[in-house]
This record gives C-alpha cells, structure tokens and sequence, in this order.
C-alpha cells in the first residue's frame, strides 16, 4: 500500500517552476536578513589575510551559508509564512539551530557517497581509456588523426557521456535532501533519492530552467560586459538573492509534490 501510493505520485514540473519563480517574492520577505548577511561574509571571506583569519572566515561561510540554506528550505517547504516559522525560521532568515545542523550533516554524507562514486566512475573510465590501447604519443602530440580508429574513439566517447550522466542523475536523485531535511525535521541524506524516484529527468530540466539568472550572470561575465569588483559584487548578489532561493524553490515545490512520508505515515496520494 506504502509503495503504491509513493509510486503514483509523479512531479507537475511546470507547476513546480511556476511556485520557484512566484515563489521570490516570499523568500525575500522571510529571508532578507541572511541574504544580506550572506552577501557580506561572500564578499569578504576570498580576502581574509592567511592564517587565523582565513580561517575564521572559511568557518564564518559555511555558519552564514548554512544559516542561508535552512532559511530558504523552511521557505520553500512551507505554503504559508506562518508553517515556516513552525520550522524554526527565524527574524528575517536569521537562526541557527538543530535543522542547519541537521544540513551540514546530510550534505556531508552527500559529498562522502558522491565523492565514492565519481572515484568509481574515473577508475572505470581509466580502465576502458587503459584497454582501448590508444597512441599515447600521438596525444601528446595532438595529433588526433593518429591517437587510434575513429570508431573506437567514438565508442570511448560515449561511453564516457553514458558514465557522466549516471552521475549527473545520481546527483539529482540526491538534490531533494534539504527540503526533505526540513520537512521531515530529521536528517535526510541517502534516502532522499526515494523522494524523487521516477522524477529524476523532470528535476534534471527544471533545475536547468531555474539556472536561467546564473546563466545569464556566466554569460556577461564571460563576454566582458561585467568585469572586476562589479561583476564579482553582481554575481555574489545574483547567487544570494536570486538563484539561491530560486533553485531551493523549486525543490521544496518538488518535494511537497513527490513526499509521500509525513510523520511516520503516507501521504494520501
């Protein structure tokens, strides 16, 4: 019965972006304290001096950054103001309690399986560049024409996009641990990819349609229209105020669609 019912909820992606985008207002509203601060500690930690102070700053990051994420999750998982203060957001996003602890060890456990599986993937990758037995002078030299037959290359190449997009969607499956944190007001890391099962392609494209404002940021960057302390103040801005609370819109719109455990019990699908 458990199973049925998570098995037939699947995700209303254009609703899900639609609540990303509607949902900016709100998150300024309830979160606008920790994006200024934020902002700040971003812009002043890459110029802390070496030593203590760097170090104090690296940690001053990752405190307000937590403090950022858990604002913007409460938010987002929430319909209304008044659930998220339930959750324990704060004045203006500004809190720190058991929930960004609760973050910080879901995303560490994240990293740890993430970072196991990219070792997998790159051993294996090795192993088939390793019996395909290319030229390797021939690509020291860049001489391509002579590395090895077209039609192994070829085969090298997509089994190398076939591996890079395993892991690309085993990092979507696992993108839903800080809403699903929240909601479930226990640590979700691992066993968040039981949330978006069957979603995974849907999350993919509208974790892409939500990278619009970043996008867009890369690009007058990468053209020159934005350059020095104006572009870093613009993207730093652009990533706090925008497309942070834009893309933890999206996934707690996403989770409060494909959630199917609520307090011990299944959500009536």
């Amino acid at each position: 019965m458990q199973h049925k019912q998570r098995d037939s909820r699947r995700l209303n992606l254009r609703q899900a972006v639609v609540a990303a985008y509607g949902g900016l207002p709100r998150a300024w509203a309830g979160a606008w304290g920790v994006m200024g601060v934020a902002g700040v500690a971003w812009w002043i930690a890459p110029t802390a001096p070496p030593g203590a102070a760097s170090w104090a700053a690296g940690l001053m990051l990752v405190v307000v950054t937590l403090a950022l994420a858990g604002a913007l999750a409460r938010i987002a998982v929430s319909d209304v103001a008044g659930a998220a203060r339930d959750l324990g957001l704060g004045p203006a996003g500004l809190q720190f309690g058991r929930p960004e602890f609760r973050l910080a060890g879901a995303t560490a456990l994240c990293a740890v399986f993430l970072a196991m599986i990219l070792s997998v993937l790159s051993l294996a990758l090795l192993a088939l560049f390793g019996v395909a037995e290319l030229n390797v002078q021939a690509i020291q030299a860049r001489d391509w024409a002579a590395v090895g037959p077209a039609w192994r290359l070829a085969l090298l190449g997509v089994l190398t996009l076939v591996l890079l997009v395993v892991f690309m969607l085993l990092v979507v499956r696992l993108s839903l641990f800080a809403p699903a944190t929240l909601g479930r007001r226990h640590m979700v890391s691992l066993n968040s990819m039981g949330v978006a099962e069957g979603s995974s392609w849907k999350l993919l494209a509208g974790l892409i349609v939500t990278a619009a404002p970043k996008l867009v940021l890369l690009t007058l960057i990468g053209t020159g229209l934005l350059q020095g302390e104006t572009a870093r103040i613009v993207w730093i801005a652009g990533l706090i105020a925008v497309q942070a609370p834009l893309t933890m819109g999206f996934l707690g719109a996403a989770y409060r669609q494909l959630e199917y455990w609520r307090d011990g019990q299944v959500v009536a699908g």
